[in-house]
């Protein structure tokens, strides 16, 4: 025993004698002890982390061990022990996330100093929402964007989008600026050809002057990295449904229903026990047919596909970006007349001519093609919605079933039965950047830009006439078959309407970028630019009806007459623009940022044009004090921001400080007979004093990081008063008074609110995720515009959101006559009408006891949240 006990003593000695206790100290770059680090010996299980001073202990298995150190936040570093007893290592702080550069407006900043309230996504979260439409894409994934669809039609499926809710009761969409160049289209590009979105929400957007006021969406496309040509090819086959269809009545309920009715009048009912039956069992689809109008309308799904190849690559003196994109959507009707097809291209190519001189030529275009029915969507919904379940869509023999309503029939109308509505659209962008570094001058570039947009639309709609089947209920052949009755419907000839329309769009910029530590931990950025936007536009339209068969739809096929028609109109406009930004931080810590646009616009009169949009907003990185580093360590990073500046909104029509004259024909008639003579009238009282809205934005927010900047979080309170909207006088000034007044700078509204942005990074060995959270709330209200005030209080809109309506109140069911009698009603109320409250105490229900609601068609409160 003894023996055994001394072997064992003996080989633990020479074990530990093998060994190494390593000792020492983990600090940041300024020498400050670092907690919770992680140091393994490489290729064991051994490690240990360090204590809240930095300290650590290790036993290593031998002088050549090599140490692997870790801590979220900063850069791994790998020691070797080389027989060292004490070993202090230093981390380098890893600032790829603060490093991260964010576009703006006519430029990029850091993360780290940026100043203003920016939400951005990268392109490649955006195409993990395979959508046809990016702006679909965008729902939940920007804090203080909103993205609501408005329909589901092919091609006009994109989602209407808000910054911070709505601020006026005038024009809300904010400006799109793609490759730097204001009033392009989002809804349409190609979401595998977009590197970034970023969404300017406060004063940062006043850089865009009298067009920013709604906020500012910056997309930049992708463009070509030095390295071997990468082929990337995608395919994507999606399927849509309606989705929340109203459950609808079936044909029995819907006859127990009309029967009910009739009892409550005092009638006789009209269906008996056997027609229930039939309704139900299905044995007389002639005389007791059963229609579910979804069903028969409706496919259970539709196709949507999207296929994209791209080739990017290059060298230090040429790089590229090519991609071609195909996508197609399938309607969502039975034999449908709906579809959508696009086709892109761009191409993105940057050289550098000389050392000092780089060129970029940007090129896309899009192919757009929509064909419709000659009947809207809406239309038809509203045609299924009100379908009667005992009529039927098709009678058994497959014939079109009878008018349901205003002689259409949803299940034939949502076909090309009644014609085609087509509508082709062509778009070509240019874009061409020339940038030149100052040699004599360090940190001093020239910019210049020079983009051409051209559009050409060209669409027909042709209707046709076409038929329905009724049938009396009894007349049979010899066979004993229902004899169908033919009706024609829609327009007793075909017509088409006719448009052709081609628009171009130029813009011509110039800018000069300073940037350079001027001090020592002073650091200066400035950007100063002119620009210049032109645009013009002409249409034509030609109308023809009578053709001479409906296998022929072109115009020369139909009469001309009185009814024929040919007209055309064009449009001019330009805008002035002189910009610019001053950046200032000392050490990273205290930040500044001066922005202005001083800006004129064709929309107004002459002498009142230019207008000055400034914008200030300032940051402190507190977390960079010494206070801070030693009582909230677990804060790694800590950012405060402010903003305060003014930008405007030009969105309304254009030159309404003229006397707008329409011409009219009108007939007179005299004692030789009638003659139509073309008059001019005064179709808009001008205002010579019409401007922009104003609005003032205020943000106060915060970005921090936490737990070893694993999670980081940004908020933002802001406060927007938007005045001088643009409102007609249409309750001061009565009707009477024989014309329209004009519209003038009269409205006021506010908006508060915040937003606020989750994510967190971690990763478990080769597995990395990301969650992201984010969400928002903003109300506003209406504080002045002309408003009757010869309604109840109740009524007013003032103090309430924007687009509030007006409902009756509903508060129960008639259930009996007597309950019918015994309170106020509209005339002809019967038992198991809605019972509508009498809101002034008149005894009577009329337009008076309406209430206003504080709700409208925008969100209050948003929110989103991501897995990758």
């Amino acid at each position: 025993y003894l023996f055994i006990v001394q072997l064992i003593f003996f080989i633990a000695g020479n074990v530990s004698a093998q060994d190494l206790a390593v000792k020492g100290k983990i600090t940041d770059e300024k020498g400050e002890g670092l907690p919770g680090v992680t140091i393994l010996v490489k290729g064991t299980t051994a490690g240990t982390t360090s204590d809240v001073a930095g300290n650590y202990t290790l036993s290593v298995p031998n002088g050549n061990a090599i140490l692997v150190v870790s801590f979220i936040g900063f850069q791994n570093r790998e020691v070797a022990v080389n027989n060292q007893a004490t070993i202090n290592i230093a981390l380098t702080a890893d600032t790829k996330a603060l490093e991260e550069v964010v576009v703006v407006g006519y430029g990029t900043q850091k993360k780290a100093t940026l100043t203003g309230s920016v939400s951005a996504v990268k392109g490649e979260e955006i195409t993990k929402s395979p959508t046809v439409n990016v702006t679909n894409s965008l729902a939940g994934r920007l804090p203080g964007l909103t993205a609501v669809g408005s329909s589901g039609e092919p091609g006009y499926d994109g989602a209407r989008l808000r910054i911070r809710g709505v601020n006026t009761f005038g024009n809300a969409d904010p400006l799109i600026v793609v490759d730097g160049v204001p009033g392009r289209s989002l809804e349409r590009i190609d979401p595998n050809t977009i590197e970034s979105i970023s969404v300017l929400k406060d004063a940062s957007a006043a850089i865009y002057g009298a067009q920013a006021a709604n906020g500012v969406i910056l997309v930049t496309t992708k463009r070509g990295k030095v390295g071997k040509p990468t082929v990337s090819v995608s395919f994507n086959q999606g399927f849509g449904r309606p989705t929340r269809l109203p459950e609808m009545a079936d044909a029995a309920e819907y006859a127990t229903m009309l029967n009910e009715i009739d009892q409550y009048g005092g009638k006789a009912p009209r269906f008996n026990a056997e027609d229930l039956q039939k309704f139900q069992d299905g044995s007389d689809p002639w005389g007791h047919p059963n229609t579910d109008w979804f069903n028969e309308v409706l496919k259970p799904w539709s196709g949507q596909n999207q296929g994209n190849v791209s080739v990017s690559g290059g060298s230090e003196t040429m790089k590229y970006f090519v991609s071609l994109t195909s996508r197609s959507q399938d309607g969502y009707y039975y034999d449908s007349g709906t579809k959508y097809k696009q086709h892109d291209f761009r191409s993105n190519l940057d050289g550098n001519i000389t050392k000092n001189i780089s060129l970029s030529v940007d090129l896309s275009g899009r192919m757009e093609d929509r064909n419709f029915p000659t009947r809207s969507a809406g239309s038809i919904f509203r045609s299924v919605m009100r379908g009667k379940p005992n009529l039927p869509a098709y009678w058994p023999d497959g014939t079109p079933g009878p008018d349901i309503e205003y002689g259409d029939n949803p299940v034939v109308i949502s076909t090309k039965a009644t014609g085609y509505d087509r509508d082709k659209r062509y778009v070509f962008n240019t874009n061409t950047r020339l940038n030149i570094k100052i040699p004599w001058v360090q940190g001093l570039s020239f910019t210049g830009n020079a983009a051409i947009d051209k559009g050409f639309r060209f669409s027909k709609n042709f209707q046709t006439p076409w038929y329905l089947y009724s049938w009396d209920g009894s007349t049979r052949d010899a066979n004993g078959k229902p004899v169908l009755i033919k009706g024609k419907k829609g327009f007793d000839d075909a017509r088409l309407n006719q448009i052709a329309e081609e628009n171009q769009n130029i813009l011509l910029n110039g800018l000069l970028n300073y940037e350079r530590t001027v001090v020592e931990n002073h650091g200066i950025k400035f950007l100063i630019g002119a620009e210049r936007i032109t645009g013009r536009g002409d249409n034509f339209n030609a109308f023809r009806r009578n053709f001479i068969s409906t296998a022929v739809d072109q115009l020369f096929a139909g009469s001309v007459d009185e009814f024929t028609s040919n007209n055309g109109s064009g449009y001019t406009n330009a805008r002035l623009n002189y910009f610019g930004r001053v950046n200032y931080d000392f050490k990273n810590k205290y930040l500044a940022e001066f922005v202005w646009r001083y800006q004129a616009s064709y929309i107004f009169e002459r002498t009142s044009r230019f207008g000055f949009f400034p914008g200030v907003s300032l940051g402190y990185v507190i977390s960079e004090e010494g206070f801070w580093k030693k009582a909230l360590a677990p804060v790694t990073y800590f950012k405060l921001r402010a903003s305060y500046g003014q930008t405007g909104n030009d969105l309304i029509d254009p030159y309404q400080f003229l006397a707008l004259f329409q011409k009219n024909g009108l007939a007179f008639v005299t004692n030789g007979g009638a003659t139509f003579n073309q008059a001019l009238y005064e179709d808009v009282v001008p205002n010579s004093g019409v401007t922009w809205e104003k609005a003032i934005q205020r943000n106060v927010g915060f970005d921090a990081n936490f737990l070893n900047d694993k999670l980081t979080v940004t908020a933002d309170y802001f406060n927007n008063v938007r005045s001088n909207i643009l409102w007609a006088k249409n309750a001061a000034i009565p009707k009477s008074a024989g014309f329209d007044p004009p519209r003038e700078n009269i409205g006021k509204s506010g908006n508060k609110g915040f937003d606020f942005g989750i994510t967190y990074n971690n990763n478990l060995n080769d597995f990395t995720y990301q969650i992201g959270l984010n969400g928002g709330y903003a109300r506003n209200r209406i504080i002045f515009w002309d408003e009757n005030q010869n309604v109840p209080e109740y009524q007013f809109s003032t103090g309430r959101p924007i687009g509030s309506s007006l409902y009756y109140n509903a508060i129960g069911i008639f259930k009996d006559q007597a309950a019918v009698d015994a309170y106020p009603h509209w005339s002809g109320a019967r038992p198991g009408d809605i019972i509508f409250e009498d809101v002034n105490k008149d005894n009577k229900i009329d337009a008076n006891d309406r209430v206003r609601n504080n709700k409208n068609d925008v969100p209050t409160w948003t929110g989103g949240a991501t897995f990758n």
